[in-house]
């Protein structure tokens, strides 16, 4: 998406989200009624008596982390309200903004392009995340350390259409575009097509000569079994920390000239909030550290494709871990 239309688009969704949070969902949800306590954090209950409302956008991975910021809050002695699997990015930022809400995790790249409105990219994930902390100051929004974990694009294939096109990087994208133009057929949500950080961006920066048509828009989900099937798309658009990914044996194919951002999760706190409850930011360091992209791809494999509910799977992964306990 261009600047222009980002700016645009954006506007609007804050205008939506500012008028009528209620729409959103954004003034209900329901109390986190899990009987936990701390672990190898919370210890002394250091939010005993704060009342904290957590939430997240719509899909898998964004639950769970919200899911597991509530049961940190919770085992720490907080009351917690769960207002997680809000439809959007900017509904769930603007809760956070406003107060609505007092914390979610949140992507470095999503806050540079989408709210702050950049369109060049910072190469270095640290980079990129101090440059969104110290933007988002002004904005009442306090990042905390950012998670290994990078939930950014990629373009997939089946195992079977790697090895016939000899498909290991992007670069051998643009050139499958341009030697048999029929064969490279993308399939990939909509929102992907026109996004600057997207298609027109990488086609540009690989010179894909991709045919008219041959951009295949569905469903984000429906992505990851059509590559697998190899017959509408030889290649797919896929986040890079989907759980269906290796499930389905699919190849991530690099991206060897570093196009895409990078989108660390870190928690989004309202800086009030923050300032109310230091004891928030030691709680929450030592998980944002333990979540990788690989950690994610095993929890967010535990829904997508085993069908478990995003609540249990956080739970479990937090006792698992040791950072809390039941009952």
């Amino acid at each position: 998406m261009r600047l222009a239309q980002v700016r645009t688009a954006v506007a609007g969704a804050l205008l939506l989200a500012t008028a009528g949070l209620s729409g959103c969902g954004l003034t209900s949800g329901s109390p986190l009624a899990d009987s936990v306590q701390p672990g190898s954090i919370g210890k002394g209950r250091p939010l005993a008596g704060a009342q904290l409302t957590v939430t997240s956008k719509e899909f898998t991975e964004q639950i769970i982390l919200g899911q597991i910021m509530g049961l940190v809050f919770k085992a720490a002695g907080a009351q917690v309200l769960d207002r997680t699997n809000i439809q959007g990015s900017i509904g769930a930022r603007e809760a956070v903004k406003s107060g609505a809400a007092d914390g979610m995790y949140e992507y470095t790249g999503t806050a540079w392009i989408t709210y702050l409105g950049h369109t060049k990219r910072v190469v270095d994930p640290y980079g990129q995340w101090e440059a969104v902390r110290e933007e988002d100051r002004r904005n009442g929004i306090t990042w905390l350390p950012a998670a290994p974990l990078n939930n950014t694009y990629a373009l997939v294939a089946n195992q079977a259409n790697a090895q016939k096109y000899r498909l290991r990087t992007l670069s051998d994208v643009a050139r499958l575009t341009k030697k048999d133009p029929g064969a490279a057929t993308i399939c990939g949500g909509s929102e992907f097509s026109v996004r600057e950080d997207g298609l027109p961006g990488v086609a540009k920066t690989y010179g894909f000569a991709l045919r008219r048509g041959n951009f295949k828009k569905m469903d984000d989900g429906v992505v990851y079994t059509q590559v697998a099937e190899g017959a509408a798309c030889s290649l797919g658009v896929a986040a890079t920390t989907d759980g269906r990914i290796p499930e389905l044996k699919l190849k991530v194919l690099a991206d060897d000239r570093h196009f895409f951002p990078n989108y660390n999760a870190a928690p989004e706190m309202n800086s009030a909030t923050l300032k109310k409850y230091p004891a928030i930011a030691d709680l929450l360091a030592p998980i944002t550290k333990r979540l990788t992209g690989a950690e994610a791809q095993r929890l967010n494999a535990r829904v997508d494709v085993d069908g478990e509910d995003p609540h249990e799977v956080a739970k479990d992964w937090l006792v698992r871990e040791g950072f809390i306990r039941e009952g």
